[in-house]
């Protein structure tokens, strides 16, 4: 694993020796972000994703593709949808069938994977950009064809006519602005959920998109999100374009931030609603106008039922962390808030487990959708990112065992400690105090919360003792 980044570091430096990694692969950590990412001086070649033998072999280079390779629209119905999609939802004459089926299937039922909407794309990599983001693969599958990248990332698609993935970012025809953004952020290739998501969010289809927590599935959605605006054209005063529901106020904010920062320069305004913050400020934004509505569901009919926000215009719906929704009891509130929203839509749905609740809701609220699964999906398996290790112990014992791991790490290592009980998780930030421990949980006022979040990112509190609020969705880095 990476080694602590400091502030000061100016540039990137080699990781802790890690004698697991492949050769001549070598770890990297980004001074500026702290990253982890992985270096081939053979070939040259960074990426995030933890290289394998196979990855050693040079692969020949593939000339970029022009950015002028545009992606086809319908035209018809409501901001490019086709009429015959509101009938399908209005009449519910058949449920969405999801049901996961294998690669050889996939490519028998579904045929050659070229939509008539979008065009045959030969991927290329991208170049001119140093820096991997904490998010997938880099280079990955670059001079691949649609069905060699799907098998390489692991992606089983479901669905009609599914169209080939995104391997660049050149190869989506993104306005200008956006991929100055894109790769601005350090980003030099689509990760593997966004490659597929994208072309098929492109087309105004509904999506069930299965894939880990930290795969970049939030500009997954964002993205397509931001060219349906666009092409709407709506008045923002009116009420938003854009609706996105997340299960916490942490998620909420975080999905605001990357659409402020990645939508700012093509004038698209976000808001996020939760609670445990005051009611005036969230309303003064919704009545200056937004294209994108971020909410918690809780607060969100809280301020549906003042009648203080109008989710008419809404044409593009976005479930984020449904099975975490889920499991906090969130469905009545989900339930109420999609019979706000008009059936013509395009709804998308991004999970991390893709258990029988999830399927049910996906049934109900999607329209002949297209599953995209990132990873196998004949087994629950654990993430090969993370060791770990399980000790049994007597209740007495867990403290002491607790305080000799933090002992063992190197000193300013971060590290979270989950509970399941908020008086548990006060109680044991201040018996680690001396470790630099703080807590995080559903009781603390939202200022709090983001406070001690910062300290953690900023690794001035290097020990996050947190309740099942931090276990999905946030964005921290370099977690030891």
């Amino acid at each position: 694993m990476a080694s602590t980044a400091t502030a000061s570091s100016a540039g990137p430096r080699y990781a802790a020796p890690d004698p697991t990694l492949p050769k001549p692969w070598k770890g990297l950590v980004d001074g500026k972000t702290g990253y982890l990412y992985f270096w081939n001086p053979v070939t040259n070649v960074t990426q995030y994703e933890r290289p394998t033998s196979a990855d050693s072999v040079p692969k020949p280079s593939v000339a970029p593709i022009s950015s002028s390779v545009q992606v086809q629209q319908s035209s018809e119905g409501r901001c490019g949808y086709s009429p015959g999609k509101e009938n399908d939802r209005d009449g519910r004459g058949s449920e969405a069938k999801l049901e996961p089926v294998s690669r050889t299937d996939q490519n028998a039922r579904s045929g050659p994977v070229h939509s008539h909407n979008t065009p045959n794309v030969t991927s290329s990599s991208v170049s001119g950009v140093s820096s991997a983001r904490g998010h997938g693969s880099v280079t990955g599958g670059s001079n691949l064809s649609g069905d060699a990248y799907r098998r390489q990332h692991e992606i089983t698609v479901t669905g009609d006519e599914v169209p080939p993935p995104f391997s660049s970012f050149e190869s989506t025809g993104f306005p200008s602005e956006l991929l100055r953004e894109v790769h601005n952020a350090g980003f030099s290739a689509p990760t593997p959920i966004q490659a597929q998501s994208w072309p098929i969010a492109l087309q105004g289809r509904d999506i069930v998109a299965i894939a880990k927590t930290g795969s970049g599935k939030t500009l997954g959605y964002l993205v397509p999100g931001f060219m349906h605006i666009k092409r709407c054209g709506n008045d923002s005063q009116m009420g938003p374009t854009v609706l996105v529901l997340s299960p916490t106020r942490e998620l909420a904010t975080q999905i605001q931030d990357e659409a402020q920062k990645f939508g700012g320069s093509s004038r698209i305004t976000c808001t996020c609603l939760y609670g445990g913050a005051p009611k005036g400020p969230q309303l003064r934004e919704i009545e200056r106008g937004v294209d994108i509505v971020v909410a918690t569901p809780g607060r969100l009919n809280d301020i549906l039922e003042m009648r203080r926000v109008s989710l008419q215009q809404v044409s593009y719906l976005v479930l984020d962390e449904a099975d975490r929704m889920l499991d906090m009891g969130f469905e009545p509130q989900i339930r109420k808030i999609v019979k706000e929203v008009p059936t013509r839509r395009q709804t998308l749905m991004y999970t991390a487990t893709w258990p029988r609740e999830v399927r049910k809701i996906a049934a109900d609220l999607l329209v002949n959708p297209v599953q995209v699964n990132i990873g196998n999906i004949d087994e629950l398996v654990a993430n090969k990112s993370i060791t770990q290790n399980v000790e049994v112990l007597a209740p007495m014992v867990k403290h002491r065992r607790l305080e000799q791991i933090l002992r063992s790490q190197e000193p300013g290592s971060k590290i979270i400690v989950f509970c399941s009980t908020k008086k548990m998780c006060d109680q044991l930030a201040r018996n680690l105090s001396q470790f630099g421990a703080a807590s995080i949980h559903g009781d603390k006022s939202q200022a709090d919360r983001d406070y001690v979040l910062g300290q953690f990112r900023s690794g001035r509190s290097p020990v996050l003792v947190a309740t099942d609020v931090a276990a999905r969705g946030l964005d921290i880095k370099d977690i030891r």
